[in-house]
């Protein structure tokens, strides 16, 4: 189920992108730039504001939904990307170039997923999928088991 969501985010790598100031969300639309196996690559400017809230409070969720289908991932920023990668984003990105005159004008961090959730809701009923990705553990579930008593 890991590869299917992955699969879907690099075809719908135009991302709901959340975080958080002053304890309230802050939700923008962002790229992915580039995937790594448990990890997403993205760049942006370090004078907008979602740079300086990364960095007061790492915690990320990201969305991306097409159709019936969507994948949330949850991680958390680190921002220690290699130059190696961070050249290879800009270069293959055609809007970075564009916008800035190399890619050093740029900050670059990598999201560390530690969960995933794939919703298809093509399906009767609706199915869920929940990864972990720090235990591999996968749980399998309809959207409706998540809020219903135990």
């Amino acid at each position: 189920m890991i590869k299917q969501a992955f699969e879907f985010l690099k075809e719908n790598y135009e991302v709901s992108f959340a975080t958080c100031e002053d304890n309230k969300p802050k939700i923008r639309v962002f790229q992915i730039m580039k995937f790594g196996d448990k990890d997403l690559f993205f760049a942006t400017s370090p004078k907008k504001a979602v740079f300086k809230q990364l960095h007061e409070n790492p915690f990320i969720e990201i969305m991306a939904f097409k159709g019936k289908i969507s994948v949330k991932c949850v991680g958390q920023a680190h921002f220690d990307v290699d130059d190696k990668t961070k050249q290879w984003i800009f270069d293959n990105n055609p809007v970075l170039p564009r916008l800035y005159e190399d890619y050093k004008g740029l900050e670059y961090f990598r999201m560390e997923i530690e969960s995933i959730d794939y919703y298809d809701l093509q399906l009767t009923p609706p199915i869920l999928k929940h990864i972990n990705l720090s235990t591999l553990e996968e749980k399998d579930g309809f959207v409706g088991d998540r809020y219903s008593k135990q």
